[in-house]
């Protein structure tokens, strides 16, 4: 059985939590800072990290306790270390390794999307490799097959906007407050998804990938014109976001025919109307849709501690160096080519 603590700060959640290999997550907590950011309508990356530093250490410690175990008890301590903000990466970072040079634990430094990619698994022991995988969140838009802990090959990217800084957008623009995501998506379910005219950028084009610069701007566009209300413009941008997605996975998935299972990670998974459409889609194409419960889709450091769970089961497995940096960029699939007009998130 190994143990491992999990620390998570790539962003605007501070978290930590203890994870077995049995799937089990032993205690867990997460201080969010929606308040701290709500003024400024996003999130604010020094003031996230001043957060990150006030309250990992009490929250490490308030977990250990929760969990009746001690520093000496775990296996590893993992760690995000990038991509994302990085000052927030930093703290986590740095807090790991001085927790894990005190205690004599090896250090596991993990790449946050991989977190993402292999929540699945923490929730559910009968997903095998390989699968194919939907990565949607604040910052990142994706399509990979999932071949194995660190084996990840792209198929999409988006040349521009993720998926879920569009939705953010749109809050903003929409007037919904922060986070955006779900704002939306309950203005959304008072609205008519068909009363806005909305483009759906990409959709036929014979590459997977994704844009969404071009419907954020559809959407200030159809606000500023006062002819439509805000709970349609919602519902309508919803819907839009989804056929995309659906119509950029059905191309995707000609390219991963030997997988039996389709999986959707990040923050916007936990979108009620992304998953239903997701489930009809692998339905279509005779694959098994799965998803990890909306805990663990937005940012967590369970999922973070899982990664390190599986990293430490590797038969090469190699403990992370004290002098490892923080990465504020860092692709699943660094040998992927490059996309037109792909920005660095890519």
């Amino acid at each position: 059985m190994a143990l491992v603590l999990g620390i998570e700060s790539s962003c605007d959640e501070t978290a930590a939590a203890l994870v077995d290999s049995d799937r089990r997550i032993v205690a867990q907590r997460i201080a969010s800072q929606d308040a701290e950011h709500a003024p400024y309508g996003g999130v604010v990356p020094e003031i996230a990290a001043r957060a990150h530093a006030e309250r990992l250490a009490p929250m490490i410690e308030a977990v250990l306790a929760d969990g009746q175990m001690t520093l000496d008890e775990c296996d590893a301590i993992a760690a995000t270390a990038g991509p994302g903000l990085i000052g927030g990466v930093m703290v986590g970072l740095v807090s790991a390794k001085a927790l894990a040079m005190a205690s004599d634990t090896p250090l596991i430094a993990v790449n946050h999307l991989e977190g993402h990619a292999l929540s699945p698994r923490l929730a559910d022991a009968s997903i095998g490799f390989p699968y194919a995988l939907l990565l949607v969140s604040g910052g990142h838009c994706q399509i990979l097959r999932v071949e194995g802990v660190g084996q990840y090959r792209r198929i999409a990217t988006t040349i521009d906007d993720a998926l879920g800084e569009a939705f953010d957008k749109t809050a903003k623009i929409l007037g919904l407050g922060f986070p955006g995501g779900p704002a939306v998506e309950r203005k959304a379910g008072e609205g008519d998804p068909g009363a806005v005219p909305l483009p759906r950028p990409l959709v036929g084009s014979k590459e997977p990938h994704f844009s969404f610069a071009g419907l954020k701007s559809a959407v200030l566009r159809a606000h500023e014109s006062g002819k439509y209300s805000v709970a349609d413009i919602a519902a309508s941008f919803q819907q839009a976001a989804v056929d995309c997605v659906i119509d950029r996975l059905r191309v995707a998935l000609l390219q991963m025919q030997d997988v039996a299972t389709l999986v959707v990670a990040g923050g916007v998974a936990a979108n009620s109307a992304v998953r239903s459409a997701l489930l009809q889609l692998a339905s279509d194409h005779q694959l098994r849709f799965a998803a990890p419960p909306p805990s663990l889709c937005t940012d967590n450091a369970a999922m973070i501690a899982w990664a390190g769970v599986e990293r430490l089961a590797l038969a090469d497995f190699i403990p992370d160096p004290l002098d490892i940096s923080a990465r504020p960029r860092w692709p699943l699939d660094p040998g992927a080519e490059p996309v037109r007009g792909a920005g660095v998130k890519a």
